[in-house]
């Protein structure tokens, strides 16, 4: 059976031979970075006081914070932030939506190859205002959360052939803690913004 290359989390190289199964960088120095990267992004108080995380795969499948499968309607299976962020599983943390008000408009391929946002998608982020925003898994989408009733997640296709996912109950949401242009780690009101779009 052929062993599974492991790669360092922060600098992407070759993990060594004599590195403990659980560790997730190669050398001290990724440590730090890594770390001292960790304690630049902040996620809202909003979310992390909330024991609704999750960890998540590399396929974005969710995982409790012993690697088995998690649900986004199973509270059994959601953790503190603290217990997820101090987990090795997977790859990432996740955050689940319950019908609380909290909100995610989830915008696909939302970002130009510059990093700038898309026309349409500026528009969407005009409208929302002030909110915690972060770029998506993918490197090319933004979350936008805020508070909202939202009682039934749906895909909205738009004119201009895009389309915005909006949820608010029964989702987890892939979360990367990478804030889009210097986004504030509170939440706002993102109802008139949900209307419109939901409309």
């Amino acid at each position: 059976m052929m062993k599974t290359e492991r790669l360092c989390a922060w600098c992407d190289g070759d993990m060594p031979i004599t590195a403990r199964a659980d560790a997730r960088t190669c050398s001290a120095r990724c440590r730090v970075a890594a770390h001292r990267a960790a304690k630049k992004r902040v996620f809202p108080l909003e979310l992390t006081s909330r024991d609704r995380w999750v960890r998540r795969s590399a396929t974005k499948v969710p995982l409790t914070t012993v690697g088995t499968p998690a649900s986004s309607t199973n509270p059994r299976s959601w953790s503190t932030y603290r217990n997820a962020t101090e987990s090795v599983a997977g790859v990432g943390l996740g955050f689940v939506l319950n019908g609380d008000g909290i909100a995610c408009v989830d915008l696909d391929h939302a970002l130009a190859s510059d990093g700038s946002p898309k026309p349409w998608a500026a528009e969407i982020l005009r409208q929302a205002g002030a909110t915690y925003t972060e770029v998506s898994a993918s490197g090319d989408g933004l979350h936008v959360f805020g508070y909202a009733d939202v009682r039934q997640g749906r895909r909205i296709r738009r004119e201009g052939g895009y389309a915005v996912e909006v949820y608010g109950d029964g989702r987890y949401i892939a979360m990367t803690s990478e804030r889009f242009r210097g986004a504030p780690s509170t939440l706002a009101d993102i109802s008139a913004l949900v209307g419109q779009l939901t409309a």
